[in-house]
């Protein structure tokens, strides 16, 4: 038991390690041995853990939307919340983790740009991972429906708006290199205030 306990721990300081790596230097200028380097373990070591560096990557990234993802459940779980408070604070944590990991998700468009080039489908590979999110976001806007926080809308397509403004934050923040996301923060708030029902 002992022994799983520090291959796991030992993983994960791989993977936050290389994670800096990969920041630093692109996906597509980090190498084996780099990562090898970072770590202070040799490249044989490294295959111990990992096949190659596109695993490395994609668990890393795995590792952080998972601390992410997290934190947005105990939101969507959390009923002592009004749904429209619930709603609000989501998309402030998805805001801010998009700002905190903004110079990761530059890294992640250049991978996913070379997947397309090669072929592969980034389609399939990002939906994989909004998946949980959106359920999130679709639980906590039929619960406001339901209590008549919300107006009666089609969920699919209110979660398709917060989810292109989730992008379009990335964007801003990773590509255009927005320094500030107040902006953003307006913009999704005002987002949920066209769900609000009316008061009678």
């Amino acid at each position: 038991m002992a022994i799983v306990v520090e291959h796991d721990k030992r993983k994960h300081e791989i993977l936050e390690k290389s994670l800096e790596v990969f920041i630093e230097e692109g996906y597509e200028d980090v190498t084996f041995q780099k990562i090898a380097d970072r770590c202070g373990i040799t490249r044989t070591t490294l295959y111990i853990y990992f096949k190659n560096k596109r695993e490395i990557f994609l668990w890393s990234i795995k590792q952080l939307t998972s601390g992410i993802e997290q934190q947005l459940n105990e939101i969507a779980l959390d009923t002592t919340k009004s749904s429209e408070e619930s709603l609000r604070l989501m998309l402030k944590t998805v805001a801010d983790a998009c700002q905190e990991n903004k110079s990761l998700f530059s890294v992640l468009l250049t991978y996913l740009l070379a997947l397309h080039k090669s072929g592969g489908e980034p389609g399939v590979r990002v939906r994989r991972r909004i998946v949980r999110l959106q359920h999130m976001l679709s639980t906590i806007i039929i619960r406001g429906i339901k209590a008549g926080e919300f107006k009666k809308v089609n969920v699919k397509n209110a979660n398709e708006l917060f989810y292109g403004l989730i992008q379009s934050a990335i964007f801003r923040l990773s590509v255009l290199d927005e320094k500030t996301i107040d902006d953003i923060h307006d913009t999704l708030n005002l987002a949920v205030n066209g769900l609000l029902a009316d008061k009678k």
